[in-house]
């Protein structure tokens, strides 16, 4: 398999090497998938009638390797106890999550994601799935493991950077 620096852009024309340097490059590319990213959120957002802090507090949700209580979903999109108990509320009212108190401590609240919620989500980024694996077929296993493992590498660093402590 070729690599995806062998490979024609869309518009046609061979891609030239960036040195590794080239922080600039990363920062430009980065701001652009952001953006891209930020668009379709924005997107489904208005398509749900959420604000997009609602559409991350959903991602934040779906992502967590076990049920978020509102405090760590707090802690996760930075917002103070109050709007995310307004967030929760509207996205509980539109029917994306479910609060349960299921432990013996019944002032511990979880957060589900409701899976007709599921449905709506992924019928919604199915052309961002169909993006990523036209892409991800441009690359190599050993380069798509590189680039997991700059992208993990790049959001545990981001995790660590707090500029209001700065």
């Amino acid at each position: 398999m070729t690599s995806a620096d062998d490979r024609p852009t869309r518009s046609g024309a061979s891609e030239p090497e960036a040195p590794l340097a080239d922080l600039q490059a990363f920062a430009v590319e980065l701001r652009r998938m952001n953006g891209e990213i930020n668009r379709m959120t924005h997107g489904f957002a208005t398509h749900q009638q959420l604000h997009p802090t609602d559409v991350s507090a959903l991602a934040a949700i779906l992502d967590a390797p076990s049920p978020l209580t509102p405090g760590a979903l707090r802690e996760h999109l930075g917002l103070t106890s109050g709007a995310v108990t307004a967030c929760l509320d509207r996205l509980e009212r539109a029917g994306h999550v479910r609060r349960a108190r299921e432990s013996a401590d019944r002032r511990v609240v979880h957060v589900y994601y409701e899976a007709s919620a599921r449905t709506a989500a992924r019928d919604y980024f199915m052309p961002l799935a169909e993006a990523t694996a036209r892409a991800r077929a441009r690359f190599s296993e050993t380069e798509l493991t590189t680039v997991l493992r700059f992208l993990t590498a790049m959001n545990e660093e981001l995790g660590e950077v707090h500029p209001a402590r700065r």
